[in-house]
């Protein structure tokens, strides 16, 4: 019998033992068009410009493109919209968050000798390159006969009957249960589909490794809930220079920091039951949360050439990232068969060894032909390839950067901006494009954005503001494993962003 009083559990994962998939590979590896209006409102076409604090984190040569001392900080609202559909159902999503996202100083220091070095800039900027908070719910009937009991065979298939269960259903008080840290992941997920009835062993003896469903065959209806908080964000220190008149170069040292919080719900209901059977398993409530918290680093180089008055080019490799990351997982797992104290599952805590990702470099090549006090057009494009993300140390990751490998592919993005300054307004618009990280462009579809921005000087000081909307589309399952029919999103983020600079 699989009776549970327990009112503790806490599992510690050793080394070799890790649940991390595809979704943290890419969610590390992304960045979003975060940064001053004027940045915004040109879609983040900076690389060839320069002259702008969020600029300086594209292309770290723009600080030498200011003639003075330049500071500035921005706040924005940020919307998101997310409309899903599964099988026969529906939903819709929106939430919008005030933040503070970006700041920063350069300060210039001009040469007092006749030295083609005209001028050196140090400068310290922080921008939030990743927003988070996402929500997002998905209700229907799954016609295809997937259940939940799908994930937990899964897992449990080969995983031996005495190293799930308790110690003879003996009541436990404050105990400490070793599964996760003698066996890992896949024991853990086998030992909550064990002990909430869901899965049943072929022969009841502890050297059984072969399991079966307590569910019937037919439709299930999922009501599942996704919920995530957080940021991701880097502080830039930089150092740039120009020489003689026309050559700009720069480099950026890079820190970086996240903070992830991610909670999933899933409730699933059904009525298969023949008539005159045993009591029927109908209802499952499986929850997940994750907590993450991690610091990297990396650097950029770039440089800016004026082959004319008007025209400019610009160049600039991205290092890779180096992060190492925490993470923590809690789980609860209940069911109408089970008892009623294994609720108190929701106290498995999960803690992960420490592990590092190294996410891809990129390179931007960059454009803008400046129409002297008029306006400006600029244009960038990057490539990135995800593939080359990686998971460390990698022989404790073989598989999962193999699956990382077959699944993302090289993508590039595209970035078009302009601006017409009359008198002390500035009116600006922008659009980009970046291409899927996926090889099959379905599991997260390519990304289109706009912006429009209008600006006002008033000498050393400007105040800037701006619009910008994304759309992108998304297949995901629920589950990696079992349950993994997928949830159609569409996703509209949309922002407004206020940004306050001035000359120091």
């Amino acid at each position: 019998m699989k009776k549970l009083n327990i009112l503790l559990f806490s599992f510690l994962f050793c080394s070799t033992m890790y649940a991390q998939d595809l979704t943290d590979a890419l969610l590390y590896s992304q960045d979003d068009i975060l940064g001053t209006a004027r940045f915004r409102a040109l879609s983040g076409a900076f690389g060839a410009l320069g002259g702008d604090m969020s600029a300086v984190s594209i292309n770290p040569a723009g600080s030498a493109v200011f003639s003075q001392s330049h500071a500035s900080f921005s706040l924005s609202n940020s919307d998101m919209t997310n409309d899903t559909r599964y099988f026969n159902g529906l939903g819709s999503t929106n939430d919008s968050n005030f933040d503070i996202h970006q700041g920063g100083a350069a300060f210039v220091f001009a040469s007092r000798n006749d030295s083609p070095w005209r001028k050196f800039t140090i400068g310290i900027a922080y921008d939030r390159t990743n927003n988070f908070d996402n929500d997002w719910f998905a209700r229907g009937t799954n016609t295809n006969n997937q259940s939940i009991d799908l994930y937990f065979l899964n897992y449990a298939d080969g995983v031996r009957l005495g190293d799930i269960s308790l110690l003879n259903g003996e009541f436990i008080e404050d105990a400490y249960l070793d599964i996760g840290n003698a066996f890992g992941f896949a024991h853990q997920q086998a030992f909550l589909g064990y002990q909430s009835y869901i899965l049943e062993p072929d022969v009841d003896d502890d050297n059984n490794t072969s399991y079966f469903s307590n569910l019937y065959d037919g439709t299930f209806t999922h009501d599942y809930v996704y919920t995530s908080t957080g940021y991701n964000g880097k502080v830039a220190f930089n150092f740039a220079t120009q020489y003689e008149d026309n050559l700009y170069l720069g480099i950026n040292l890079n820190s970086h920091f996240l903070d992830y919080q991610r909670t999933t719900s899933l409730e699933e209901t059904n009525s298969n039951t023949p008539p005159n059977t045993d009591p029927d398993l109908n209802f499952i409530r499986f929850d997940n949360s994750l907590s993450t918290r991690g610091s990297g680093f990396s650097f950029q180089l770039g440089g800016i050439l004026k082959l004319s008055q008007e025209f400019r080019v610009g160049l600039t490799y991205d290092s890779p990232i180096w992060y190492t990351i925490e993470e923590e997982t809690s789980q609860l797992i209940d069911s109408n068969l089970a008892d009623p104290d294994i609720v108190y599952v929701a106290d498995i805590v999960n803690v992960y060894p420490e592990y590092k990702i190294q996410t891809p470099s990129k390179f931007t090549g960059s454009l803008a032909y400046v129409f002297g006090q008029q306006g400006l057009i600029s244009f960038d494009y990057s490539q990135k390839d995800y593939s080359k993300t990686k998971f460390k140390p990698e022989s404790d990751y073989s598989g999962l950067n193999a699956d990382i490998n077959d699944a993302f592919t090289n993508a590039a993005s595209y970035r078009l901006g302009g601006e017409y300054k009359y008198k002390q307004f500035s009116f600006r618009g922008g659009y980009r494009f970046e291409e899927s990280p996926y090889k099959d462009g379905v599991t997260v579809g390519d990304l289109d954005g706009f912006s429009l921005g209008i600006g006002y000087s008033f000498g050393n000081t400007k105040l800037d503001i701006t619009f910008d909307q994304s759309n992108r589309s998304f297949e995901t399952s629920m589950y990696n494993v079992g349950l993994t029919d997928p949830v159609s999103i569409d996703r509209t983020n949309s922002n407004i962003a206020l940004s306050l600079s001035f000359n120091i």
